[in-house]
């Protein structure tokens, strides 16, 4: 077995339909929409770490429109491999959103893993109350990006190590 045969399989795969395209953006749309939502809703609720709700928001708009800007036939090369301005543009401004998203992520890891684990209960203390469904939320989307990039990074190893293997096997029938 050739490996530049499945290599060359990958690399043919077809492209999905529109409707797995579809599914695939409004999925991903769905957990930006709460964020901004759950931020909206509680802005005020967190008085021991205020920048809580706004890391939330800003968080689900440039997830939002970074999503949704991938849509647009500005974002995508053209098959004979020039560029337009445009395009330019588009992956200045996704470089730029992107790098932003990094930063802002990073800044939102301090304000939500110092405060752990908050007051829940406002009758107590003021200074140290955060809404529980706010702080979860906050906690629980942070942690599974941890979450997913462990398991990319697993799985990538292990493709990596098959990829090793089948090169190794193939040597060996050659000889």
């Amino acid at each position: 077995m050739s490996n530049n045969g499945f290599i060359q399989r990958i690399r043919n795969i077809p492209p999905p339909s529109s409707l797995i395209l579809v599914f695939t953006k409004v999925i991903f749309c769905i957990m930006p929409i709460a964020q901004i939502a759950i931020g909206a809703k509680y802005l005020e609720d967190c008085p021991v770490e205020p920048h809580i709700p706004i890391y939330l928001i800003v968080l689900g708009v440039f997830s939002l429109v970074l999503s949704l800007l991938s849509c647009l036939p500005c974002a995508q090369d053209k098959e004979d491999g020039t560029t337009n301005p445009l395009s330019r543009i588009c992956t200045t401004w996704n470089t730029l959103s992107s790098v932003f998203l990094f930063c802002w992520f990073i800044a939102g890891n301090v304000w939500i893993y110092s405060i752990y684990e908050p007051n829940y209960k406002n009758a107590t203390s003021v200074e140290t109350y955060c809404n529980k469904t706010l702080y979860l939320f906050a906690f629980w989307t942070t942690t599974l990006v941890y979450i997913l990039l462990g398991l990319f990074l697993v799985i990538g190893f292990l493709v990596l190590f098959c990829f090793f293997l089948c090169r190794r096997a193939d040597a060996d029938d050659h000889m």
